[in-house]
């Protein structure tokens, strides 16, 4: 287990993402890969308000409504760990005070639950003053709707401002950050990112740490992604850099006897501040090779190999 940042939120070291749920995951499936992440001692859930209303016949918050739903029937909710976000839901768009605090409201009926663990704001709302948004979160906080803030897809620029709102008038702080990161996509938050989170010991939580499937070796030419719900996500990667990683990660994870994806997960783990990347599987089988990451332990030499090889396609 892990404490994500300065929280008091131990966690199973790999988040499960709730993003297929209600889109290519449908309840009853979504329902067994939850069974199956906590029967092998996953406690850690990534969901978004927002989510899946990009699926057609979709209005946003399916993936709230399932994982509540299955709370319900489990009886489990003081078990689980809640990371939710706001920002996104078609009905409560943007981050001004109205639509972090209705957004709120909405997610915690979805959930059918009175706290969400982990609050994020999703993206960036450069139209509302961030003053309005970090007061909005911490307005939250201190009606015990939200235990901890958390930002998604922020600048360190705009993530440093935030905190300095924080500090100045008694806020809550942020306890995490959830950028992109993995193998080949590694400059969005190494740099100014990186060195925000070790100064405020933020929490990393990367989502698309297999990015969006690429790094499970299934897709190496076009051809592999044609029809397929993440095929367009997952083609920007294949080109020479994207190929190359991909040939040293089949090479380390053979030396380990792992899967592509456990090896993946386990690189991450490996980098400085990482607390749980987020993983989903859209059913039970799916899972196995991404809980397996925590307890993989890659040496020296192959951190260093992909290390190399991806520091060449970050991007």
């Amino acid at each position: 287990m892990a404490v994500i940042g300065t929280s008091d939120l131990d966690v199973f070291p790999l988040a499960l993402g709730g993003n297929t749920f209600g889109w290519t995951s449908d309840a009853t499936e979504s329902e067994a890969v939850l069974d199956a992440f906590v029967a092998g001692g996953g406690n850690f859930v990534d969901t978004a308000d927002g989510y899946s209303s990009w699926a057609p016949g979709n209005v946003g918050g399916e993936s709230e409504l399932i994982l509540g739903e299955w709370m319900r029937q489990r009886g489990n909710r003081d078990s689980i760990v809640i990371g939710t976000k706001v920002g996104q839901h078609p009905d409560f768009p943007g981050l001004s005070a109205g639509s972090v605090s209705a957004g709120a409201d909405a997610s915690l009926e979805r959930l059918g639950t009175d706290y969400i663990d982990l609050y994020y704001a999703h993206f960036d709302d450069e139209e509302t003053e961030l003053e309005e948004t970090v007061s909005a979160f911490n307005n939250l906080v201190v009606a015990g709707k939200v235990r901890h803030v958390a930002i998604s897809n922020y600048t360190a620029e705009r993530a440093r401002e935030w905190i300095a709102i924080s500090q100045r008038n008694g806020f809550a702080l942020p306890v995490a950050i959830q950028p992109p990161y993995n193998l080949v996509n590694r400059t969005v938050f190494e740099g100014e990112r990186a060195a925000l989170a070790a100064e405020f010991s933020l929490g990393v939580l990367p989502y698309s740490g297999l990015a969006s499937g690429f790094l499970t070796g299934k897709y190496r030419t076009a051809a592999d992604t044609d029809g397929k719900a993440r095929g367009s996500a997952a083609s920007r990667y294949l080109n020479d850099h994207g190929l190359a990683v991909i040939d040293q990660l089949e090479s380390v994870a053979s030396e380990q006897g792992a899967s592509m994806a456990t090896t993946a997960l386990a690189w991450l783990l490996s980098r400085p501040g990482v607390v749980a990347p987020i993983a989903s599987a859209r059913v039970p089988e799916q899972l196995g090779d991404l809980m397996a990451a925590p307890t993989l332990t890659l040496t020296a030499e192959q951190l260093n190999a992909l290390d190399e090889v991806s520091a060449m396609v970050a991007a």
